[in-house]
């Protein structure tokens, strides 16, 4: 869900509100609270984001009426960065 958020909130600017914002924390939070309780899922990192990713761009086109092909094919963002309480994507 963190990916299919910050793909909508990087192109639905005018719907971005505080209900998004706590959607995002909550996300980020449920992710690093199951690495920490299992931490051999670290080195699949890459392969989970790009399933994940995969999912959150057919998702978010579906929910927001946009066309898939307005978002990347590939996710655009770090897990570091998507990770970071402080990164909001801009669009």
């Amino acid at each position: 869900m963190l990916l299919h958020h910050l793909l909508k909130w990087e192109h639905q600017p005018a719907r971005r509100g505080n209900s998004w914002r706590l959607s995002v924390a909550n996300s980020r939070d449920e992710i690093e609270t199951h690495l920490r309780d299992n931490p051999s899922l670290k080195s699949k990192l890459g392969e989970s984001m790009a399933d994940a990713y995969r999912l959150a761009r057919r998702d978010a086109a579906a929910e927001t009426g946009i066309d898939e092909a307005a978002f990347p094919v590939q996710c655009p963002w770090s897990f570091a960065e998507i990770m970071d309480e402080g990164f909001w994507p801009e669009g």
